[in-house]
């Protein structure tokens, strides 16, 4: 296993932020950390990366403690953004980059690399406070990867990306996960999750209620959506045994059902009354997942 958190607690004060959380990340996977605001991501995230002490417990990184002696193996893209506005793209990267203890040529080669990849070659002599927060992003995830890290954790990477930027940040995860990185992100957004990772963790109040993989935790969660588009009227369908959550939309109804039994009793039912245009069952998806283990709305 690459990293092993072991029983690892953080108080403040009397305050409990991490709670005694077990649980080992794969060499070369991605690895989806979840959980509402407060919940303890990020204070995991600086306990991994050795910026907070650890109140119990032990984190290490291939059977090693994590200290500065394997930071240059790491890379990190927080959650607030840390660019100097005033510096130009190229001096901030080769800056951060030195601080790994790169040297320049192989830098500015990496920069252009990825400034092609992000569609922004152009932004190489521009200052940070230049750009827009979108490629201000890029500019930021850039200098997290530029030493080709081993290891990289990521705090809600996509946030302030449009669509398009999104897919472009994805496609770059994947590639560095394909060469061999190991990458653990936070993100509020579970599509992304279900998109890119194959392990999970969702924390609440500091403690993990969800962990494993994604398929064996939607497997075990033992519910399914079905989504149904018709015309007429589907109120009755909240009084079917089995069903557990109904949600009205424009083109029809997206339920909660216990299994499959009950869908074919619906399917009987609706099919008696009408033209139906779609009628799908799906897996039950990480966010309806989430809201029931952690008990709150995302929104």
């Amino acid at each position: 296993m690459a990293l092993v958190i072991d029983s690892v607690t953080k108080k403040f004060g009397t305050f409990t932020a991490v709670d005694r959380i077990n649980f080992n990340i794969p060499e070369n996977e991605i690895f989806g950390f979840l959980g509402a605001n407060g919940a303890g991501k990020t204070t995991t995230f600086r306990m991994i990366l050795g910026l907070l002490n650890i109140t119990e417990g032990s984190i290490t990184w291939n059977g090693k403690p994590v200290d500065y002696s394997v930071s240059s193996k790491i890379g990190y893209l927080p959650e607030e953004r840390g660019l100097y506005p005033k510096l130009k793209v190229i001096d901030q990267i080769v800056y951060l980059a030195r601080l790994r203890g790169m040297k320049k040529a192989d830098t500015l080669k990496e920069l252009d690399y990825w400034l092609q990849r992000f569609k922004i070659p152009d932004y190489k002599n521009k200052r940070v406070e230049e750009l827009s927060k979108g490629n201000q992003q890029k500019i930021q995830f850039i200098a997290s990867i530029i030493h080709k890290p081993k290891l990289l954790i990521m705090d809600e990477p996509f946030s302030g990306l449009d669509p398009v930027n999104v897919d472009l940040l994805k496609d770059a995860v994947l590639e560095l996960k394909n060469t061999g990185t190991t990458i653990v992100f936070s993100s509020h957004r579970m599509e992304h999750v279900e998109e890119l990772c194959e392990h999970l963790c969702i924390m609440d109040k500091g403690k993990p209620v969800v962990h494993g993989s994604l398929k064996d935790i939607k497997r075990s969660f033992g519910k399914k959506n079905l989504i149904i588009h018709c015309d007429f009227d589907l109120d009755f369908l909240s009084t079917i045994s089995g069903v557990t959550k109904v949600r009205k939309t424009a083109e029809g109804v997206n339920l909660q059902i216990v299994d499959e039994e009950v869908a074919k009793v619906i399917q009987q039912e609706v099919f008696s009354k009408g033209f139906v245009r779609k009628f799908e069952l799906e897996e039950p998806s990480l966010h309806d997942i989430f809201v029931e283990k952690v008990g709150a709305s995302l929104e």
